[in-house]
């Protein structure tokens, strides 16, 4: 079961689905799930499929640390729809309850069939509405920017000033200071709180980079979700 092909288009969009409305593979943190999965894929998600893409970035930015993700390593097979589907089941009724103790496969009894069913159907209705009503949970994550410029003789301040002109919905600058290189050379390091679903390290990069009097190169210093 799982993604099926993760080489394939059904596989990478079946991926993209699954990480619609999740931050992870599986829970709230990094775990060997992204690890066995992202080892799947051969290449990065194509960007019409935003949020496989954007949990790529993400589990790329760990490095070689995504070998020490907490969980257990099982086959790619074991993680997906599939599972998630499980997780999203009714609980089933106590079976300490006299009130709700009916055989729904070993009685004849059209009666006791007819409120078994009822009694289900009202499970599930109060199911749906409590997950109806849950309010999705916005995934952010905490990115720390080097932007480095190309010589001493840059203006940093204007870099800076050209930096802050990006802005985009799910977007939000905060501190930022110089920080040396060498031969006089300083970095502008910036920090920056992104919707992970709106804002990717792609898009940073490139818009940055446009500003290509003043920007050498960018690289990610840090990356923590909130």
């Amino acid at each position: 079961m799982g993604f099926g092909d993760l080489k394939s288009q059904a596989g990478l969009s079946a991926l993209n689905t699954f990480l619609t409305e999740r931050s992870y593979i599986e829970g709230y943190v990094p775990s060997q799930a992204d690890a066995v999965v992202f080892e799947a894929l051969k290449s990065a998600p194509p960007a019409s499929l935003p949020h496989a893409l954007r949990w790529y970035n993400h589990i790329v930015s760990y490095g070689e640390g995504k070998q020490n993700f907490p969980g257990e390593k099982k086959s790619v097979e074991s993680f997906g729809p599939a599972g998630a589907a499980s997780e999203q089941k009714p609980a089933p009724a106590d079976d300490n309850d006299d009130d709700d103790e009916i055989d729904l496969f070993g009685s004849d009894d059209e009666e006791e069939e007819k409120e078994a069913a009822r009694i289900r159907q009202e499970r599930l209705k109060a199911y749906e509405e409590k997950k109806a009503k849950k309010k999705p949970v916005i995934a952010k994550s905490n990115i720390m920017l080097d932007v480095k410029p190309w010589d001493d003789e840059t203006d940093m301040a204007e870099m800076e000033k050209l930096v802050r002109s990006i802005q985009a919905d799910g977007l939000l600058w905060g501190a930022s200071k110089l920080v040396p290189l060498a031969y006089g050379i300083k970095k502008l390091q910036i920090t920056v709180v992104v919707e992970d679903d709106k804002i990717s390290t792609d898009f940073l990069e490139e818009k940055i980079c446009k500003f290509e009097d003043f920007v050498q190169s960018v690289d990610i210093a840090a990356f923590n979700k909130i």
